[in-house]
């Protein structure tokens, strides 16, 4: 079952950012935006999957955004990505669970269940160890299609909607923990 959500997640946060942050951004920054989104839910998904399940998030990830880039990317930036797509999303999957054992093997474990509280300063790190690992992996396999005029550029637009995507997904899977809480209190 939370094989099932977690990939439900993606595609769902994926279809927003591709739905309604893409249009606004292309308005402003047209050749960037094929790459990065200023705002980035899935790695807000990616990070917080990995936080709860660990190793086991990355298949549900990889599935989800297999199925996110296939509904949600148009054609002509499909067929541009198309080549590099499979190395694309594996190395989009696996990034949060390498800056996730990264910070385990420095001695600071975030995973969940390992502290008796959310570690929220501790997960932007994960996040933004996460973003680095994971534009440094899209600059190796969109080398040939970035420029290196358009490289520093991308690589910001990359940490701030990787960030600003899991802050926003951090503050609704604050509101679902809370809204669950307030609805399963016990029946007196």
């Amino acid at each position: 079952m939370n094989f099932l959500i977690v990939a439900l997640v993606y595609v769902l946060c994926h279809g927003l950012t591709a739905l309604v942050v893409t249009p606004v951004q292309s308005m402003v920054l047209p050749e960037e935006t094929v790459f990065a989104s200023l705002i980035y839910l899935p790695h807000g998904v990616r990070v917080l999957a990995t936080w709860a399940f660990g190793w086991r998030a990355i298949p549900s990830l990889v599935v989800g955004s297999s199925i996110a880039a296939w509904l949600f990317t148009p054609t002509d930036e499909l067929n541009l990505l198309e080549p590099a797509l499979l190395e694309s999303i594996l190395v989009g999957a696996f990034s949060a669970f390498a800056a996730f054992e990264l910070a385990r093997l420095a001695g600071f474990d975030f995973y969940f269940g390992r502290a008796r509280r959310l570690n929220w300063k501790g997960m932007i790190a994960i996040g933004a160890i996460s973003s680095i690992i994971n534009s440094v992996g899209q600059t190796f396999i969109y080398a040939g299609l970035i420029g290196l005029d358009q490289l520093v550029e991308v690589l910001l637009i990359y940490a701030v909607g990787d960030l600003v995507g899991l802050i926003v997904c951090m503050v609704a899977l604050m509101f679902v923990f809370r809204w669950s809480r307030l609805y399963n209190l016990p029946k007196r």
